[in-house]
């Protein structure tokens, strides 16, 4: 499959999946780049300052950059004529934000698999996601129904699949038989 170059956001709270379906979604296009928003998170190696609850303003701050750079990072590959898959966690009005940064046609796929289904997935996992929000008492399933209250806040646009009781192959496979649906309106 190659559709047409375009910008694709992959969007979910922690454990969601989103590296592993946007990574093998980009392997699936004949020309598909993958862009990881964690990559883009480390690039800062001096004077970081990561999102907690509350966040501090220079971490906010660093958010929205790497934001931004992902934006135009996934631009510039879709310029060069791929299909560019970008995953982080960018949720509510941010995801409107992102999507207006882009300079090409864009695409959303929201996964959303339910608040359980990421707690077993969490706890298989070798590193842990949701360190920082859970060290003062917060229990993991607690954590994890906050990032998927903020995901909820997220605007009804583009492609969003409870993925709970799929494997990445069948959501990339779901991805692919309704593309149509994760296409956004170009913007700008």
């Amino acid at each position: 499959m190659q559709p047409s170059p375009c910008a694709v956001l992959i969007t979910g709270i922690q454990a969601a999946g989103k590296s592993t379906v946007g990574r093998l979604l980009a392997s699936r296009f004949e020309r598909g780049a993958f862009i990881e928003g964690d990559e883009l998170w480390q690039m800062v190696v001096g004077g970081r300052e990561d999102m907690s609850d509350p966040p501090s303003a220079e971490a906010v701050r660093q958010l929205h950059l790497r934001y931004r750079h992902g934006a135009m990072l996934a631009s510039s590959f879709v310029d060069a004529g791929f299909v560019a898959v970008h995953v982080d966690n960018i949720y509510g009005s941010a995801v409107g934000e992102y999507l207006g940064r882009l300079s090409v046609p864009g695409a959303l796929i929201v996964l959303r698999p339910r608040p359980h289904a990421v707690e077993i997935r969490e706890r298989a996992r070798a590193k842990s996601a949701y360190t920082g929000w859970t060290t003062t008492g917060v229990r993991l399933i607690d954590a994890i129904v906050q990032f998927d209250r903020w995901v909820a806040e997220t605007p009804r646009v583009g492609l969003w699949l409870d993925t709970s009781d799929m494997t990445a192959e069948e959501v990339v496979d779901t991805i692919i038989d309704r593309w149509s649906e994760a296409l956004i309106d170009p913007v700008g």
